[in-house]
């Protein structure tokens, strides 16, 4: 099973919590607070603001929350300033690992992302070091049950999507990075219901993980989602359904 949908799915179970929701929402409230800082409030002429209010809404983050956001990163109401910071590395079985952090101090969060990877049998790498091995791809998670999938492949491909799988209980689109936007729209008219729609950043040749090293590198990347300052963790890991599964069973 690919890293990323993996992870995605790892993901959307922990968030069922109240605890995982708060965390998600914060990471919402500061990628609209700079996405309205950086490309101003107005959704239509902004579409990294676009995609973060698409991901808050299907996360069913209240109204309220969004539209304060929005605020404070246009100034309108006083908030606090993120700086964005990427960080690349390694983990067990020499996989890689990019963590995309939004932070108020970069210190702290150097600190935090460096301990973690060193903690968990990685390390930390140069800028470079490992960002060629990603391209930032569309992502369009659609419930199962929201369409049938022929007709949903038609849409998706009509508009310019690259490829259609079902992942569990849902269906994962995935667009070139310039066909993302065209793509969200096609779905949206056609009254789509999406459970996230985002730009990710995926893998060209994935890095299988086995036994021992595969329950290394899902601690490692659960930790480094936990930190207060991440926004997205990417890695390059593949991992077989059985070795998954003797995973979820420990």
């Amino acid at each position: 099973m690919s890293g990323h949908s993996k992870w995605a799915t790892i993901k959307r179970s922990k968030g069922k919590t109240d605890a995982a929701r708060g965390k998600l929402f914060n990471k919402f409230i500061r990628e609209i607070t700079v996405a309205a800082r950086m490309g101003g409030g107005e959704i239509e002429s902004n579409p990294r603001l676009r995609s973060a209010i698409t991901s808050a809404r299907t996360a069913n983050m209240p109204g309220k929350n969004i539209e304060s956001a929005i605020l404070k990163g246009t100034g309108q109401l006083e908030g606090v300033s993120y700086e964005e910071i990427n960080f690349e590395g390694y983990g067990p079985g020499g996989i890689a690992v990019v963590v995309e952090c939004l932070t108020d101090n970069r210190n702290r969060t150097v600190s935090e992302v460096r301990h973690t990877l060193t903690k968990h049998g990685g390390n930390l790498g140069q800028t470079n070091s490992v960002a060629w091995m990603f391209k930032s791809k569309g992502v369009i998670r659609v419930p199962k049950d929201a369409m049938p999938e022929d007709r949903l492949m038609e849409i998706a491909l009509e508009a310019g999507a690259e490829d259609l799988s079902l992942q569990d209980d849902e269906f994962e689109i995935t667009t070139a990075f310039e066909a993302f936007e065209t793509v969200r729209q096609a779905l949206e008219k056609a009254n789509v219901k999406m459970a996230s729609a985002e730009i990710s950043k995926i893998a060209d040749n994935p890095v299988t993980v086995e036994g021992e090293n595969a329950a290394k590198v899902m601690r490692l990347l659960e930790a480094l989602e936990e930190l207060d300052d991440t926004q997205h963790v990417y890695s390059n890991f593949d991992i077989s359904e059985e070795t998954m599964q003797k995973l979820e069973k420990e």
